[in-house]
């Protein structure tokens, strides 16, 4: 007679992939509605910091009232402070955040590279061109009260990722290999024009480099609203797509095999990815490690599934450059300012290298 007490091995393998969906289900839960809680904090109290004093209730009551809400009377200085100076900017530094952060994810699933970051295929040095030759040639003047230096930036970064996927092309395919080479070429070749620029207009030079440090100095609304197209066609490109993000890390063949059509889903990705760079680059500057550290630190509560990785990517890359434009404002005395790409780049770096070397040590890169 056969002992059924013991259940059979398919059963007991089974019963613990169930076990562990669910715990990663659990984990995804809350921590979705950490960083969701997080954000909505840190919008409200991010707002209330800077060089004039202004209460908490203060903020809360300016933005009830720009929503809709009977609030008492307040004064038109502090409104103007609060809505259009300081809630713009940090709406805006979570959006940028979050666009630098997806496409972090995009970049590093799509090329396999575990160092790939949105500026890896050249999009922000195509951003940043696109602006130095406006800055030389004296383009002013303001379009909806939006300077054309956003636009410069914008054209370029297109531009640039349209070349790459060009040069990339082989047999009437894209190869990730390619793509690689492809950004670092084209990357390095607009860097000495860059350079160039520089050297030829001496006058332009403060510009171009405040531009390529980043920062959200004297940014707003308008802003906002230029970022957004770009932002929500980027993520939906890379939510639609982000099974066969899962899917494209087995590799192209076994990827073709269980039907996905390679180059077609790669060009979408890439085209989604650089829809977010490149309206990030072009409100905010260049800001550097968001989209190089931000998914390395998800990945750690979220496992490797794109769907979830692209969220919670989101989430925690708008929280860590809102609070990093915080400390670009505070820490100087004087009210004078840091480029957040410096902040940035001086806590991401060692940052990454910690992670690099622990990593290296667990056996995991």
């Amino acid at each position: 007679m056969k002992d059924y007490s013991i259940d059979p091995p398919d059963s007991l393998d089974l019963m613990a992939v169930s076990s562990q969906r669910r715990a990663g289900r659990r984990r995804y839960a809350a921590a979705l509605l950490v960083l969701g809680l997080g954000l909505a904090i840190s919008l409200a109290l991010a707002t209330g910091i800077g060089r004039m004093d202004i209460g908490w209730k203060t903020v809360d009551a300016v933005i009830l009232g720009k929503l809709g809400f009977s609030v008492p009377a307040l004064d038109h200085t502090t409104e103007v402070v609060i809505w259009d100076i300081r809630l713009s900017r940090v709406v805006l530094a979570g959006l940028v955040g979050a666009s630098l952060a997806a496409a972090g994810v995009v970049f590093q699933g799509l090329l396999l590279n575990p160092l790939a970051d949105p500026f890896t295929l050249g999009v922000s040095t195509g951003a940043a061109f696109g602006v130095a030759l406006l800055v030389m040639l004296g383009v002013g003047g303001s379009y909806l009260g939006l300077s054309p230096l956003p636009l410069g930036a914008l054209v370029g970064a297109l531009a640039t990722m349209a070349a790459v996927v060009v040069l990339s092309r082989e047999s009437g395919r894209i190869r990730k290999e390619s793509l690689i080479l492809a950004g670092i070429v084209v990357s390095t070749f607009l860097a000495a024009l860059i350079s160039l620029v520089k050297s030829l207009d001496e006058e332009s030079l403060s510009a171009i480099v405040f531009w390529i440090m980043g920062s959200f100095s004297g940014r707003g609304w308008i802003h906002v609203g230029f970022l957004v197209p770009y932002a929500a066609a980027g993520l939906a490109l890379a939510a639609c797509h982000h099974r066969e993000l899962d899917l494209l890390a087995l590799g192209e063949e076994q990827s073709e095999h269980l039907g996905v059509a390679v180059s077609k889903v790669r060009l979408r990705l890439l085209l989604g990815a650089s829809l977010l760079t490149a309206g990030a680059v072009a409100v905010s500057g260049v800001i550097g490690f968001v989209g190089l550290v931000v998914p390395h630190l998800v990945r750690v509560l979220a496992g490797p599934s794109h769907g979830r990785l692209l969220v919670l990517s989101a989430l925690s890359g708008a929280l860590i450059l809102i609070w990093g434009d915080v400390l670009a404002r505070i820490l100087l005395p004087g009210g004078q300012e840091l480029p957040v790409g410096v902040v940035t780049a001086l806590l991401g770096g060692p940052f990454f290298f910690y992670l690099l070397k622990s990593r290296h040590a667990r056996g995991m890169w």
